[in-house]
């Protein structure tokens, strides 16, 4: 049979498929000739009348079924001879078929031209409801030790006095003068996707005109309400009230007033926001492509791929509202990694057909092994869900460390077992990888994932062990490894018996939690420390540690407690003591050198470092070298071959020269995160 023709050559293609057609016919032709002797066969039984009739076969026939019976022999042979003939219309058929499906395939051209007319959702669809929304709001700091001050005549003081008149605050004037107390301003963000009852941080700050404000240290934030909030015709307008927040703040402790008094002035409140609702997120239909029919089939094709349950029933998370919107509900599995739900959403077929879909897995399997295009190949292959397993189990087996993680990311969240120990070992050995690697095995409902988790709380990589740590807190927040208990109704503590280096962390976003990796953390004596304003640490000995607390016009309270971090942490909250008052020990015990472990402050992995195999082991925050204290170190790689090259999981053995190569930046250790109101997602930028 001869070669199918290009598609630009008209003529050839028709004079082929004229071919074709008239091999076709002959073939059919098969169908409708007479069988051998059946037209005799017709005379003779349609022509006799006698009684007797005698069939070769079977004996006599009677008179009454001769024609009856003479039909049946014609319509045997008939369909012999047809029989004969299918195989050979079959083959012709299937030679056809083949050569083109062939000629398709092997042409790269053809096969993109083919796949291109398959139509994605991200070319008639923008997303909805993807940005932060900030929220604000004037509130009443009190508790100060006589660091506050009466705000100056401003809209913020009237709109401070509006909110106390409408809680029933007896004499706000007298209130505002008082010196433990300041008015601040309130700010916070809502995420993408957050849900009512969600919790978020909050930036609480002192006005500039306020001058009479030195510090907001030990300060609690009474009730807020916060909304969106706009300057119309001279006045501060308030929008929805959208979230409240309150609780205790969270000073630097390191600061200055001598030095940095404006650090005093601001802090955060760790998960003090609550949503008040949640936010949709959605797809807006381009208007080009706005209409009833193409809406019901996007909200089909996203249901046919994700679907949650919910008492039994299973439900898409896709609602089409007009014929230029559909609200997506939150996929579970996607909660700590809303961008990544989004674009695999975006990326799912309109309209496919089961043809369609193989020419599309033939071309993104050849996307997928090239470095250069395996991350948009990986996340259109998640789009297309467990049909697309044996592609990504290809990509797991590529020698390309690129090509083998994002391969294993797309099948951890299909939740395959496979995926694990390769995300493990890229959030152990690749820093670039690292925060998508744990995200990724956090989303994972197969306990291979959780046994990966449980084994890098080991490593010595600070940011490795603490991120894998909220990975299993993510994963399930009831595992007892890591469900921890609430100290006072204060903060969250977890003590982890892992097997690596001994370390203290603590957080200045998301949430209020101390975790101490190690069983028996110490500090060194003698030692004296303060917590808060008015519990102090007195250690005479090993064994020695005296936890008091003063209060004017009260009588002293004691607590003998040994040197051991643990026993020191609940002594302090037994007493009254906020987690500032517990940081602020921690701290100060760092900067003496009294702790005898490492001490690290939200040592997480971030997004966006630049994957290159030539420098890819870079020194990242947190991770340089055991003294290095709470900082988060700003690394400036040379790209150059054996420089800024310091492994991961082995960042305390690094020597004192490839330290002193790192460039250090000059943020401060306890200066604002750079973004404040993170939700559930640990490892945003």
């Amino acid at each position: 049979m001869p070669p199918l023709p290009s598609r630009g050559n008209r003529s050839a293609l028709t004079s082929y498929w004229v071919a074709i057609w008239v091999d076709c016919q002959a073939v059919l032709a098969l169908f409708s000739r007479p069988a051998l002797a059946e037209v005799p066969l017709q005379k003779q039984f349609a022509g006799s009348n006698s009684g007797g009739r005698f069939h070769a076969t079977r004996g006599p026939v009677s008179s009454r079924n001769g024609a009856d019976e003479a039909m049946e022999i014609v319509l045997n042979l008939r369909v012999r001879n047809s029989l004969r003939a299918i195989p050979w219309l079959v083959g012709l058929l299937a030679m056809v078929g083949c050569t083109e499906s062939a000629m398709r395939l092997q042409n790269a051209d053809s096969l993109e031209e083919e796949v291109a007319e398959i139509q994605l959702l991200r070319d008639v669809a923008t997303p909805f409801g993807g940005h932060p929304l900030k929220i604000q709001s004037v509130s009443l700091i009190g508790n100060l030790d006589g660091t506050g001050g009466d705000p100056p005549p401003s809209g913020y003081r009237q709109l401070l006095m509006s909110e106390m008149q409408k809680r029933g605050v007896e004499n706000p004037n007298q209130v505002l003068a008082s010196p433990s107390t300041a008015l601040v301003l309130v700010k916070g963000e809502l995420q993408p996707g957050i849900q009512k009852g969600d919790r978020f941080d909050l930036e609480v700050y002192v006005p500039q005109e306020q001058v009479e404000v030195q510090s907001l240290r030990n300060g609690i934030m009474y009730e807020a309400r916060l909304s969106e909030q706009l300057f119309i015709g001279g006045r501060m307008r308030n929008g929805k009230v959208l979230a409240l927040g309150k609780g205790p703040l969270l000073v630097d402790p390191l600061a200055d007033p001598e030095v940095e008094p404006g650090e005093l002035r601001r802090g955060l409140i760790l998960g003090g926001g609550v949503a008040l609702d949640a936010r949709p997120i959605g797809l807006l239909i381009r208007p080009e492509y706005k209409n009833v029919r193409i809406s019901a089939q996007i909200g089909s094709a996203i249901n046919r791929r994700f679907y949650h349950t919910s008492r039994g029933i299973k439900s898409g998370v896709a609602v089409p509202k007009t014929d230029g919107y559909i609200e997506l509900v939150m996929h579970p599995r996607y909660k700590d990694n809303i961008d990544r739900f989004i674009e695999v959403v975006r990326s799912i077929a309109i309209v496919e057909s089961a043809a369609q879909r193989q020419l599309r897995l033939a071309q993104l399997r050849r996307q997928l092994l090239n470095p250069v295009t395996t991350a948009v190949a990986a996340v259109r292959l998640e789009a297309i869900g467990l049909e697309a397993q044996e592609v990504l189990l290809l990509g797991l087996a590529s020698d390309s460390p690129e090509v083998s993680f994002y391969a294993a990311e797309t099948l951890a969240y299909l939740d395959i077992k496979e995926a694990a120990e390769p995300l493990a070992t890229a959030a152990r050995e690749q820093p670039a990888f690292r925060a998508d690697a744990l995200t990724a095995l956090g989303a994972m409902d197969d306990p291979a994932a959780r046994d990966q988790l449980v084994q890098l709380l080991n490593v010595n990589s600070a940011e490795t062990r603490y991120g894998a740590f909220r990975a299993l807190w993510a994963m399930n927040h009831r595992d007892p490894l890591v469900r921890g208990e609430m100290l006072g109704d204060q903060f969250s503590y977890h003590l982890i018996r892992s097997q690596g280096p001994p370390m203290v962390h603590v957080t200045r976003s998301f949430r209020p939690e101390v975790v101490l990796f190690g069983a028996d953390l110490r500090i060194r004596t003698p030692i004296i420390l303060d917590a808060g304003k008015y519990i102090r640490v007195h250690g005479s000995g090993p064994e020695e540690v005296t936890v008091m607390k003063i209060l004017p016009g009260q009588p002293e309270e004691k607590r003998q407690v040994s040197g051991r971090v643990d026993d020191l942490i609940r002594a302090i909250v037994d007493l009254g003591g906020s987690y500032p008052d517990v940081v602020q020990v921690l701290v100060e015990a760092k900067e003496a050198q009294a702790l005898e472990c490492r001490f690290e402050v939200d040592a997480l992995p971030r997004r966006g470092r630049d994957y290159a195999p030539s420098d890819s082991q870079i020194v990242v925050a947190g991770d340089a070298a055991e003294n290095s204290g709470l900082g988060d170190l700003e690394v400036v790689a040379t790209g150059e071959p054996g420089q800024n090259e310091v492994e991961g999981s082995d960042r305390e053995e690094a020597s004192q020269e490839e330290i002193q190569e790192i460039t250090v930046g000059e943020e401060r250790r306890w200066s604002l995160p750079h973004r404040v109101g993170r939700i559930l997602n640990p490892f945003s930028k």
